[in-house]
């Protein structure tokens, strides 16, 4: 199984989140996500300032054989895109937690609580 860093939380649909000191959640696609797709050529980003429901889908990524909707892991406001990412779609798959998509003012901060941790998610993708 490919790299899972223990720091961060992670969804079933393979998004991944960092919690920043300011309160944001920092949001990208696993690296498993990315292997399964393999070489990505787009990315399309939300909008600032949308607000998304969790579950609802925000973001696609498509590579040369399949697209894949990014899901919003916690209800909130987008507060920042990545604009590198959708410049060099292959910057996600070098470095998958490098190249973040995008971050999310959370509605409700303990939302997060929910999430995966690295040892649940790595659990989940090795019974796909």
């Amino acid at each position: 199984m490919s790299n899972v860093p223990a720091n961060l939380k992670y969804t079933q649909s393979h998004e991944w989140l960092r919690v920043e000191a300011d309160g944001t959640v920092t949001v990208g696609i696993t690296d498993h996500a990315q292997e399964a797709l393999g070489d990505l050529v787009f990315v399309e980003l939300p909008e600032v300032g949308a607000h998304f429901d969790a579950g609802k889908e925000l973001a696609v990524v498509e590579s040369v054989k399949a697209a894949a909707d990014v899901y919003a892991p916690l209800s909130g406001t987008v507060t920042e895109v990545n604009p590198a990412a959708a410049d060099a779609p292959e910057s996600v798959n070098q470095d998958a937690y490098a190249a973040w998509l995008f971050k999310l003012k959370p509605d409700n901060a303990a939302d997060v609580n929910g999430l995966l941790d690295a040892a649940a998610y790595q659990a989940a993708a090795d019974h796909e």
